[in-house]
């Protein structure tokens, strides 16, 4: 007596994949569907395994580049330990008062910005930020006496295809600046991208923010306006990048004026704030 043998066709999805030609185009299709989700599962697994060592490293770039505008980067030194000189504070924009209404060491101004809660639209945006954080971070340099030694201030506005992100150190007096750089920007290589050149950046040691009225008086251009001192407040324009330099004049002119941080320093030289 013999088995009977089965004849019955398998069934099932794989079952009526493998059973189709191997040059059909529906297997083809499948493959490479089948690979394409297979792919993304990975790298959607990678990116949030990894985000905890990004955002380690976002801190330490924003941490470097504020000792690199405060003068107190050298290569190879401990970031976190050099960083440990500075004091991070919160103010609150509207009335230049210090807030501790958020943790200093862990706000992030960039994301506030786009918080309807946490910030508020502008009308009147030079800088064209659209939106504008209610808090800001602010980086206190003290010396050994506990005066304030420098100001790290953040700064950013439109250039040409790009919002430019950087910082901004002034001097005790919160008028001199002790430098100017740029951390993010996705400007043209070679023309506005120049905001990078060691060699404009020189240019902003020494200028005076404002004018003997209070008045904004630094700029950036082709020439300084009638009636400001250009020896003592202007920075010339990046050559055959008009438009990066006007946003880079109006970042500055913003964050440095009433709507920025202007009443905060004022107030930080009478000791209220």
């Amino acid at each position: 007596m013999h088995n009977a043998e089965n004849t019955t066709a398998p069934t099932g999805l794989w079952a009526r994949f493998n059973a189709m030609p191997l040059d059909s185009a529906p297997r083809t299709i499948t493959v490479a569907v089948v690979l394409c989700l297979i792919c993304s599962m990975i790298v959607s697994g990678a990116a949030v395994m990894l985000k905890p060592q990004q955002e380690i490293n976002k801190t330490l770039d924003k941490k470097t580049n504020i000792l690199k505008v405060a003068g107190l980067y050298q290569d190879g030194i401990d970031v976190e330990k050099a960083f440990g000189a500075f004091e991070p504070r919160l103010v609150d924009v509207a009335t230049g008062k210090f807030s501790d209404a958020e943790d200093a060491a862990t706000y992030d101004q960039r994301v506030a910005a786009k918080d309807p809660a946490r910030s508020i639209t502008l009308a009147n945006d030079p800088a064209s930020i659209k939106r504008q954080a209610k808090l800001a971070s602010v980086y206190l340099l003290r010396d050994d006496a506990g005066k304030i030694e420098r100001i790290v201030l953040p700064v950013h506005g439109y250039g040409l295809w790009s919002t430019l992100y950087g910082f901004i150190a002034l001097n005790a007096d919160g008028n001199e600046v002790y430098g100017l750089r740029f951390y993010a920007h996705g400007e043209t290589p070679g023309l506005g991208a120049e905001v990078d050149n060691p060699k404009w950046m020189a240019q902003w040691p020494g200028k005076l923010v404002y004018g003997d009225n209070g008045a904004v008086n630094i700029g950036v251009g082709k020439a300084a306006p009638a009636g400001i001192d250009g020896s003592k407040h202007h920075i010339d324009a990046i050559a055959g990048a008009t438009l990066t330099s006007r946003g880079v004049d109006n970042l500055v002119k913003f964050w440095m004026g009433e709507q920025g941080f202007k009443t905060f320093l004022d107030n930080l030289k009478k000791g209220e704030a």
